[in-house]
């Protein structure tokens, strides 16, 4: 069971995602494993602004700024200007509750 951004990231060392992840956390899981169709297939069909801030990161991994953009709107997110990995780091916190 993951409750934390430390437990996040140590779950990284398994071979899947904890199971009761939800849609944006485990999509943010697989791109940090490096399979960015797995993580987008999860989050491209979720409504929650969760996700598209999820999306959104992952089209900025593809280098798609423009739909990037369009993604970071939905999330009501601004654009993120920092690295990938501050990015990733962010949204996983947040999307945790802020639990460290």
């Amino acid at each position: 069971m993951v409750v934390n951004a430390a437990d996040f990231i140590a779950s990284l060392d398994g071979a899947a995602p904890a199971p009761d992840l939800n849609a944006p956390l485990a999509g943010l899981w697989w791109a940090a494993k490096g399979d960015w169709d797995r993580a987008h297939k999860i989050v491209q069909d979720e409504s929650s602004r969760e996700a598209a801030w999820v999306h959104a990161y992952l089209h900025r991994v593809e280098g798609d700024l423009g739909n990037a953009g369009y993604w970071y709107r939905r999330a009501g997110q601004a654009a993120a200007k920092d690295s990938l990995e501050a990015e990733w780091e962010r949204i996983a916190v947040t999307l945790l509750g802020s639990k460290t």
